[in-house]
């Protein structure tokens, strides 16, 4: 038995502690395995973690569910994800709430270069399913190799799904449960089909039960693995929405296509447009602009400033632009393991100080 992966798989079952909580013990105490030989007293001076926690920590009976679930594991050629590791997605890392690991059924590939997340109502009108279908089929036509994110569920989910496999792009779903068991049923051809270009990802364990809590904690994982989320139809409330706030709150692009005044299912896109909530979208040209996506030849009319004193994190900011063409925000926060508030700064600065060009959807290069 893998001993390495079953502590991991322990230290995401311990009951009150999340990906916060399991982070900063990792980090206080240097490793996973460290987490579960450390004396009690110690424990409980880590902070967040108190009396409760630790003990918690020291039931044993932790390692018997982990060892189940390693057993599921290796039964079902499942993935594992653990958030120090290489393959784990680097989008999600920066967010602050990430799970320490994810399980994942298929082939996704949650660090490919173009990763967007497709959302909307449960109650999907045609001109929704259209307009969901027909961005995706211009992305595949342009050759765009975009990971397309959903959450499986009913309505513009399964569509965005559908229409990945239909124009041969790679989608993955994000789930509320398990991977013993699939919700919404009726969908699994398309989940068995998903697992042959992209794939399912969930963090919750098998014998998960189906409760309605688990798929507000399942939108920040489909906002967090995308450089932007994309609404196309949502009432005035829904998961939807909830996952546009939560791309946003992660420093995330939002973008909602508009809808006829009056009609139920563009209310919440309407609202989000107004409210400054996410940019208005009209199709594929809008996304490619607000992306970054468009090819552009204009000359440089400034110049980069000349021997300019740089901080330290400065520094390592510009050496690591030096070395790539051009980065999101987010793989700069990932690549120099600091929060993205504080690479926000430090951009902000460089562009002050003329070093480096801000690109649409948050990207970044040298002048």
């Amino acid at each position: 038995m893998d001993q390495s992966l079953l502590n991991k798989i322990a230290l995401s079952l311990i009951p009150g502690i999340g990906g916060v909580l399991a982070r900063n013990l990792v980090s206080y105490i240097g490793s996973v395995e460290g987490v579960f030989s450390e004396p009690v007293k110690n424990l409980q001076k880590i902070p967040g973690i108190g009396e409760v926690n630790a003990k918690r920590i020291k039931d044993k009976s932790i390692f018997i569910q982990a060892e189940k679930e390693l057993l599921f594991i290796e039964k079902h050629d499942v993935g594992v994800l653990f958030y120090t590791e290489k393959d784990y997605p680097r989008r999600l890392k920066s967010c602050a709430d990430a799970p320490v690991l994810l399980y994942t059924k298929g082939n996704p590939d949650l660090n490919t270069e173009k990763v967007l997340s497709i959302v909307g109502t449960r109650n999907a009108t045609t001109y929704g399913k259209q307009v969901c279908d027909g961005l995706i089929e211009k992305m595949a036509e342009r050759n765009y190799r975009v990971l397309i994110i959903s959450g499986l569920a009913y309505g513009i989910d399964i569509q965005a799904h559908k229409s990945a496999i239909k124009h041969g792009l790679p989608t993955a779903g994000v789930i509320a449960h398990g991977l013993d068991k699939l919700y919404p049923s009726l969908h699994a051809e398309t989940a068995r089909k998903m697992t042959e270009n992209g794939g399912l990802i969930t963090d919750f364990p098998s014998n998960t039960k189906i409760d309605p809590s688990n798929f507000i904690r399942r939108n920040r994982i489909v906002a967090g693995l995308a450089d932007a989320t994309i609404v196309v139809e949502s009432a005035e409330k829904g998961g939807a929405l909830i996952t546009a706030e939560m791309a946003s709150s992660y420093n995330r692009d939002v973008f909602a296509f508009p809808g006829r005044a009056g009609d139920t299912f563009s209310k919440g896109c309407n609202q989000l447009i107004r409210n400054n909530g996410a940019s208005l979208i009209e199709g594929i040209e809008d996304l490619e602009y607000f992306m970054g996506w468009e090819k552009t030849d204009k000359k440089k009319n400034q110049q980069p400033a000349l021997f300019v004193d740089l901080s330290t994190d400065e520094e390592k900011v510009m050496e690591l632009l030096r070395s790539n063409n051009e980065m999101f925000i987010d793989q700069i926060a990932g690549e120099l393991t600091m929060p993205v508030s504080r690479i926000s700064a430090l951009l902000l600065g460089l562009e002050f100080k003329n070093l480096i060009v801000s690109l649409p959807g948050k990207m970044y290069r040298l002048r």
